[in-house]
């Protein structure tokens, strides 16, 4: 794989809301970035209540693979989800989990921040901590901006969801930047944003 090329895995149970999720992460890097972008989805054959994911490849360069090989990231918002989808990580890739729901860890490259958690506490809404998930890699992607999140976020979600969806997305940006990066991989170097 080229260096350029940085492909992320978005992983958990139907009804979280992991294929919107991707779809705005795909959008932010590819229209609002101008990275080249490839983005697929699948579910288990119990499709609500049952595992998805949804894999998103952003490169410098045309991609002529759209599929995750090698992931840069995975985010994992269960256990089921951690387990079933973290078998072709990258070495020095980042794990990034919901510490509400994900508890067992298969790399100590990692960082946990409780999704679930700040989204009822945000939003009142369990349903939103894709978003705070989202912000979380706005900060930690380094081909993503939190503006560009925002902005596929606005066109993505209803319009009666927008300040819920944008403020859940602002959480989980602010949680990630709270994280002792210290111990992340040179790689994955958040750049440098306004404040939250």
């Amino acid at each position: 794989m080229d260096e350029e090329r940085y492909e992320v895995r978005l992983s958990g149970s139907g009804g979280q809301g992991i294929i919107l999720a991707a779809v705005i992460l795909a959008e932010a890097a590819g229209i609002y970035e101008g990275h080249h972008v490839c983005q697929a989805q699948s579910y288990g054959p119990e499709a609500r209540g049952g595992k998805c994911k949804a894999e998103v490849v952003i490169s410098d360069n045309p991609i002529d693979y759209p599929k995750v090989t090698q992931q840069d990231m995975l985010l994992a918002m269960n256990q089921a989800a951690c387990d079933a989808y973290f078998f072709d990580f990258k070495p020095n890739g980042l794990l990034l989990v919901d510490s509400t729901l994900v508890e067992q860890l298969p790399t100590s490259r990692v960082v946990a921040i409780p999704f679930t958690q700040i989204a009822r506490e945000k939003t009142g809404k369990a349903i939103t901590a894709n978003m705070v998930a989202l912000g979380a890699i706005a900060h930690l992607c380094p081909l993503v901006k939190l503006k560009s999140m925002e902005s596929a976020l606005k066109i993505r979600v209803p319009k009666d969801t927008r300040d819920m969806n944008l403020e859940a997305l602002k959480a989980g940006a602010k949680a990630a930047r709270a994280i002792n990066l210290a111990s992340l991989p040179r790689s994955i170097i958040p750049q440098e944003e306004e404040e939250i």
